[in-house]
């Protein structure tokens, strides 16, 4: 008990110095927890999502894709016939045909997409009872007629449609118009789909291309009579294996598990950043009371005088610390639960719908920020405790802090230099992989050793770093730079820690930095050196052929390549076989893309009953050329075909395809199996490449899904690619040096209270107190320069090792971004500064003879 008051009596006479922990707790804690809820709380939208739109018993096709976008174009389906039987079924209070399209797009009169921005589907289907489950009508009707449409309201409201207006829904079938006679108003959230709907017989015609086919069929139990039974009578009536029947909640959780793979990636990397985080906060923590019991050691000393046992003074400290985690991680559970709702309500900004109302705070979330939060509080404070256990009552007694133990500075160098060495060893052995997959996991072992290394031996780093810093920096400004450098040097452990904490974030932004800066080189490098092509156009769907249509007819055009990927399995000669599919291509392919061959000629590839394969394949499958394959289409024959070529897969464009010509696709595949294409290319008549740009752009004015770029375009798109998912990485990376700051800011605050009457001193012997806040600015730059220089040198080495494994997927060329490096490291140095605002300020309010005096 006495103890635990002295604990509490410590704790809260240092409240000030623990805010800044605490708040670091705080933010880490509320990252996992904000994680948590809102991943909990998209998983309980899509939830109620699925469960109101699935019926109580669904049929569709054995074959049957989620999400709903098959090789054709055309969404599978079932006869008109399996309906008349499913009625017949013991149970069944009524059903229906039901007709869903996931492969359309709908626009209005100025030819501007009505789909979602953020990724989100757009829905083409008939309006059925089962609708009415999740929305309700609540202006107009539902369509009566094939000119008649109705949309729901959310895509209404962000496109300011109204009822009459023209909606044009693009379809591989076709293209067809109709207006809006009704609004239908979702009754769950609906997380961002746009959907439309027609009479039945429209949605066969247009979407299926065929009347008398349902995608679907729902089934409604009638009273008394449960999913499972309704079920089993069904597949008693149309009879078992022919078609998938499915239960509501078998139903939704086929449709859940794709979105929970989806949520999982979301959860995880997100989690991996609070990790970031909470790995930044030890040493925060470990600095704070590194130096709170520095501070105390006098008070430490009269406690092991009057009694006090190692086990109690130890256990003091860590009682303080779970008191800081404690508090800390109470506050983190709620502000996490703010965050949450603030990234619902920017992902609702960005178009993404996400209600409220479906907040999800599961009793496990505030548990684990809880126990989270506090085991790393006191796992951090143990090493300071332990040390304060050892401080003996003379030595504390006669001593302004504690003894440093020299063995142990020599054990932690050796320990360090040892991690040091292997991670460097690791990593040099991950750049002489032969194999990508081999070398990332020790990769991944190399970044954990140097960083762990790195960490143990910042205390050691700090004296040499910090002078070249320093004579580079600090002589300008005269006695008062020499004592910000000799502070800086005073307590290299702290120092070094300190350091440690910035340079964990900025050595992995400048990881991902030269990963992106070498992924966007080298794509460009290959795009200038194998891309012969003029134009290429795609989308996020595959071109509908009317969409293929107007690009052939466009004037000014030399060729123009079809380009689709085929599914089917090829058995190599020895046996072996894989299911990775064939690419069918114009012969002009050729001209589009220049691949280099290990044997034979790319253009026989394209010659009756040949195709290429990869050098990859081939050394896998023992094929060489001249060799006959077997190719199974799917939906197709077989064929037999032969080897006419063996492609170089060293490459990052089309590494692995291998071609066939569309005519021999043709011969195989039936018409009404052949996909639409995933890509074209096109090539402009020589000297009217302006022309033939500006004329393709007006030809795809209708078909605002797809994009029409030239060479510059496409390298300037994968550039801002890569460039949002690098500044995503960056923003979540913030959060790392935030507390990184909170750091330096603690830090120095200590520091300022330790060093109270050395600073009354210099204050009595002439100091002004601008020079002393200067003082205090300067070594907060060099700690943070010194944390800086070691995490961009760390990362940089990382990047290097992780490009030499690119290079192994095509990705050859390093490029080191040094703007960002350059600007990162100075950008450190006003980290630095704004870090040292308030502790220079509370320096420089300091009353002299009160500080002279201080004990």
């Amino acid at each position: 008990m006495t103890v635990l008051k002295t604990s509490m009596r410590n704790f809260f006479a240092h409240k000030g110095r623990m805010a800044l922990s605490a708040v670091a707790v705080l933010l880490s804690v509320a990252f996992v927890c904000g994680t948590l809820v809102f991943t909990d709380t998209m998983n309980t939208t899509f939830d109620k999502l699925f469960a109101a739109t699935s019926s109580d018993v669904t049929v569709s096709p054995k074959a049957a894709k989620s999400d709903n976008t098959p090789q054709n174009g055309r969404p599978d389906s079932l006869p008109a016939s399996v309906l008349e039987r499913a009625k017949k079924a013991q149970g069944v209070k009524y059903a229906e045909g039901a007709v869903s399209s996931m492969n359309v797009t709908v626009v209005n009169s100025a030819n501007k997409n009505m789909g979602s921005s953020t990724g989100a589907p757009t829905i083409a289907g008939n309006w059925t009872r089962n609708d009415l489950r999740s929305m309700e009508i609540t202006s107009g009707h539902a369509p009566r007629g094939p000119t008649e449409t109705m949309v729901d309201a959310d895509t209404a409201d962000k496109h300011h449609l109204k009822l009459g207006d023209e909606l044009r829904t693009i379809a591989v079938t076709g293209d067809f118009k109709a207006r809006i006679v009704g609004i239908a108003t979702f009754k769950v959230t609906n997380p961002g789909a746009a959907v439309v709907y027609f009479d039945t017989a429209t949605a066969q015609r247009e979407l299926l291309g065929t009347t008398g086919r349902f995608t679907h069929i729902n089934l409604s139990t009638a009273n008394g009579v449960t999913n499972d039974t309704l079920k089993q009578n069904v597949i008693s009536s149309i009879g078992a294996g022919a078609y998938k029947v499915q239960t509501q909640k078998e139903y939704s959780d086929e449709n859940r598990s794709g979105v929970g793979s989806f949520m999982d990636v979301i959860k995880y990397a997100m989690l991996g950043f609070a990790g970031i985080a909470f790995l930044v906060g030890i040493f925060l923590i470990i600095n704070t009371f590194s130096m709170l019991v520095a501070q105390r050691t006098r008070e430490i000393g009269l406690m092991r005088a009057i009694g006090s046992s190692r086990k109690q003074v130890n256990r003091s400290v860590l009682v303080e610390a779970t008191l800081l985690g404690f508090f800390g991680s109470i506050l983190g559970v709620g502000a996490g639960v703010g965050l949450a709702v603030g990234l619902m309500k920017l992902m609702s900004a960005a178009g993404m719908d996400l209600s409220t109302r479906d907040l999800t705070v599961k009793a496990t979330t505030p548990v684990i920020g809880l126990v989270l939060g506090v085991v790393v509080t006191v796992l951090a404070a143990y090493l300071p405790a332990r040390r304060a256990g050892k401080v003996s009552p003379m030595a504390a007694l006669r001593d302004a802090g504690t003894p440093a133990d020299g063995k142990a500075g020599l054990v932690r160098g050796i320990i360090g230099l040892v991690l040091t060495g292997a991670g460097t060893f690791a990593l040099f052995t991950a750049a002489g992989a032969d194999k990508a997959s081999d070398g990332s996991l020790v990769l991944g072992a190399g970044v954990v050793l140097t960083l762990i290394g790195f960490v143990i031996i910042g205390p050691l780093l700090a004296g040499g770093v910090v002078r070249v810093i320093s004579a580079v920096l600090l002589r300008f400004f005269g006695p008062v730079g020499r004592m910000a450098e000799r502070n800086a040097l005073r307590n290299p452990r702290r120092t070094g820690a300190t350091g440690a904490a910035l340079m964990i974030g900025l050595a992995l932004v400048a990881c991902l930095s030269v990963v992106g800066s070498s992924m966007v080189a080298s794509a460009t490098d290959e795009l200038d050196k194998t891309v012969g092509t003029d134009f290429i156009i795609q989308g996020n769907q595959r071109i509908v052929p009317q969409a293929a249509k107007a690009i052939e007819t466009t004037p000014g055009l030399e060729h123009v390549t079809h380009y689709r990927d085929i599914e089917a399995k090829i058995v190599a000669p020895d046996g072996s076989s894989d299911s990775d599919g064939v690419t069918a291509a114009d012969p002009t392919y050729a001209q589009d893309l220049h691949r280099k061959t290990t044997a034979g000629e790319l253009t026989a590839a394209y010659g009756k009953d040949s195709m290429s394969v990869g050098s990859k394949f081939a050394t896998k499958h023992h094929v060489n050329l001249g060799d006959t394959l077997t190719v199974a289409f799917k939906g197709g024959s077989t064929a037999k075909l032969k080897v006419a070529a063996i492609t170089d897969d060293n490459v990052a464009i089309d590494q692995g395809a291998r071609y066939l010509s569309t005519e021999t696709m043709r011969k195989y595949l039936p018409a009404d199996r052949i996909p639409p294409d995933q890509i074209m290319f096109a090539s402009a008549k020589n000297g009217q490449e302006k022309q033939a740009y500006a004329a393709l752009k007006k030809s795809m004015e209708q078909y605002p899904q797809y994009q029409v770029r030239d060479q510059s375009d496409y390298k300037q798109e994968l550039k801002d690619q890569i460039g949002q998912l690098l500044n995503m990485v960056y923003g979540l990376l913030a959060l790392a040096i935030v507390v990184a700051v909170l750091g330096v800011i603690n830090t120095l605050a200590l520091s300022v209270v330790e060093r109270t009457r050395e600073i009354g001193l210099m204050r009595a012997i002439g100091m002004s107190r601008r020079q002393l806040r200067r003082m205090i600015r300067l070594e907060s730059v060099v700690i943070a320069l010194f944390g800086a220089l070691l995490g961009l040198g760390l990362g940089m080495g990382w990047g290097a090792t992780a490009q030499k494994l690119l290079a192994l997927e095509g990705l050859k060329v390093l490029e080191i971004p040094w703007p960002t490096i350059i600007g990162v490291f100075i950008g450190s140095a006003f980290v630095g500064l704004f870090a040292a605002l308030i502790p220079a300020f509370r320096a420089g309010r300091m009353n002299v003879l009160n500080a002279i005096a201080t004990d």
